[in-house]
């Protein structure tokens, strides 16, 4: 009972006192009902407009748009009585594996859904994606998650200048595109 309450109120009371409010969205861009791959979609729009929209949030008070993307992209598995959606360029957990040194036992604990416990599917990073989420959302910024799935020597920088050089030239790619 103490967490029910309007938004709308609680959102001009925040206004009027000068602070910051922060909305999370969910999901990807990607699973957007009205611009995802239909009917492989959540049940919302996924942008920042529909979360804008669902929080009774006007655009104008918007200063900052952060789009989150991963280096390699998932979705859950796919049901043994179907398909969990489209994915460019499929790959393997074990490729990530080879790839970024990380034990393959650790990637498969890790990636696994929440609620439902089940497995992720994996592709390389899909920079058409990248680009059609940055269009429909207009960031102000990108971050970039899940760096140590390029190399496990990422885990140890603090600071962007301290990351390898072959993960700063993705992300400068990643800033291109963007």
């Amino acid at each position: 009972r103490p967490f029910v309450f309007s938004a709308g109120e609680r959102l001009e009371k925040a206004y009027a006192a000068g602070k910051k409010v922060l909305l999370e969205g969910t999901q990807g861009t990607g699973l957007s009902l009205y611009h995802g791959d239909y009917p492989f979609v959540t049940s919302r729009d996924t942008t920042v407009a529909g979360c804008l929209a669902e929080a009774g949030i006007a655009p104008s008070r918007v200063r900052k748009v952060v789009v989150v993307c991963r280096t390699y992209p998932i979705r859950v598995e796919s049901p043994a009585n179907g398909d969990s959606g489209p994915m460019a360029q499929e790959i393997s957990w074990g490729e990530i594996s080879n790839r970024s040194k990380i034990p393959l036992e650790e990637l498969q604990q890790t990636e696994k859904t929440t609620t439902t416990d089940r497995r992720r599917r994996v592709a390389e990073f899909d920079w058409s994606l990248l680009r059609k989420a940055v269009v429909l959302n207009c960031p102000s910024d990108v971050a970039l998650t899940f760096v140590d799935y390029l190399t496990i020597k990422n885990r140890e920088a603090r600071r962007f200048e301290q990351l390898e050089e072959s993960t700063i030239r993705f992300i400068n790619e990643v800033e291109h595109v963007a």
